[in-house]
């Protein structure tokens, strides 16, 4: 019992590979995660960047939270004043979380209790790279408490009390299908059944999963939602929208509470 008590307090409970067994075939140890890529291309919709030097990747991770900040406030001030609309603002903040504050995580090791804060330094859980990275874009939420919630609670939580969509399906085929009629351009929380927790961008109408993957490369990684070998092992999904979240964003421009 006080195992399993140290095991919830550390996340570990939220991220289960759905067929242990399997798991227990990739050698982790063995495997080495990608921490240096100059780039990589997904049918040239988005380009990544990695830096090799690590207190680089601090700094500059850094001036990515206080950037995410300072729009934060424009944002505010712009919809103030009626010079910009809530749809500029659904876009400004997918593309800042997207392409400013998770770029830095690429490559960063996957661990089952992993709960660093700063990307390429420690190793980060599926649950943690989720709640970290909306915490560092701004969002006012306790890290540690969303981290540890069940895949479905977290999406309840992430949600606001909008939509939560459920897919089930029989095949990772249907399932894609459904996925992909349920949602439009913007980015999404995915939660997989009761064992693992991603990003969902669709981006010029393709699906990309962004997530630290438990399988290769063992480390937080993007991938397309058809290709993703974590997605294929799934049946169970629950879709709850970040970009088109009304709620989520009035209370990240308000500076209120979400967890």
């Amino acid at each position: 019992m006080l195992l399993f008590s140290l095991l919830l307090t550390l996340g570990f409970t939220n991220e289960i590979p759905p067929k242990v067994e399997e798991v227990a075939v990739y050698p982790m140890a063995a495997e080495k995660p990608l921490p240096v890529l100059k780039s990589r291309n997904f049918k040239g919709t988005v380009n990544f960047d990695y830096n090799t030097d690590l207190d680089s990747i601090a700094e500059s991770y850094a001036n990515s939270k206080v950037d995410a900040g300072e729009l934060r406030l424009r944002l505010k001030e712009g919809l103030r004043l009626g010079t910009i609309s809530f749809d500029n603002i659904k876009t400004e903040f997918t593309n800042q979380l997207v392409d400013k504050i998770i770029p830095h995580w690429y490559g960063t090791p996957w661990s089952f209790g992993g709960h660093t804060t700063i990307p390429n330094q420690g190793k980060i859980a599926c649950g943690y790279f989720i709640s970290t990275t909306l915490r560092d874009m701004g969002i006012k939420l306790n890290r540690f408490t969303l981290a540890q919630k069940s895949p479905l609670d977290e999406a309840k939580m992430i949600s606001c009390g909008s939509v939560i969509n459920k897919v089930v399906q029989d095949t990772p085929e249907k399932a894609f299908e459904e996925i992909d009629s349920l949602t439009k351009e913007g980015l999404y929380f995915i939660g997989f059944d009761e064992g693992h927790v991603g990003y969902l961008l669709k981006r010029e109408g393709e699906l990309f999963l962004i997530h630290s993957n438990y399988l290769n490369p063992v480390s937080v990684c993007m991938e397309t939602l058809k290709e993703s070998r974590v997605f294929k092992r799934f049946t169970k999904f629950h879709l709850v929208d970040i970009s088109h979240n009304d709620t989520l964003l009035q209370r990240w421009l308000d500076n209120g509470n979400v967890l």
